[in-house]
């Protein structure tokens, strides 16, 4: 088994949560598979992206335009692309915990805060209680459950990180 130099799978990572989010924004479908299809060859690519890069033959690589070379040269010159930055808009810790509910992944939360501008644990309870999130793209989960662990974080005091 021939493992995935480190910077194609940190590339494919980025490319995949960029996916993520363009798809959480509702984003040009075409856009977001041009992302998850780079992800995948990327990671398929036994030679180190580095080296395809010194070559210039970034390009070449099925699925790789010049939009997406792009963003690879500038991964490996700065160690970040500012595309992915911009759109990682921050989420306050309390919000993003709900990831950790049935149901909901890192790209619906951003979406329900964002766009849907659902901030609060009451403001997802009454979404949920209104059967209007199942109409989301991207909910899989049961309402009853998220319903159980929307109460039971209620119950819960607040986690502090100064505590520790």
């Amino acid at each position: 088994m021939i493992s995935t130099p480190h910077q194609n799978q940190q590339v494919a990572a980025i490319f995949r949560s960029i996916a993520e989010r363009l798809a959480a924004q509702r984003a040009n479908p075409y856009r977001v598979r041009a992302y998850r299809k780079a992800a995948d060859t990327i990671e398929a690519l036994e030679e180190n992206i580095a080296d395809v890069a010194s070559r210039k033959a970034l390009e070449d690589i099925d699925g790789i335009g010049r939009d997406l070379a792009d963003k690879i040269e500038e991964f490996l010159k700065t160690g970040t692309i500012q595309a992915y930055d911009a759109l990682r808009t921050p989420l306050p810790e309390a919000v993003k915990a709900w990831t950790q509910f049935p149901g909901l992944s890192e790209s619906l939360v951003a979406y329900l805060y964002t766009r849907l501008c659902i901030t609060t644990l009451t403001d997802l309870e009454q979404l949920v209680r209104s059967h209007l999130l199942r109409t989301v793209p991207g909910f899989s989960g049961s309402e009853e459950r998220l319903l159980e662990a929307i109460a039971a974080s209620q119950q819960q005091p607040p986690i502090n990180p100064h505590d520790s």
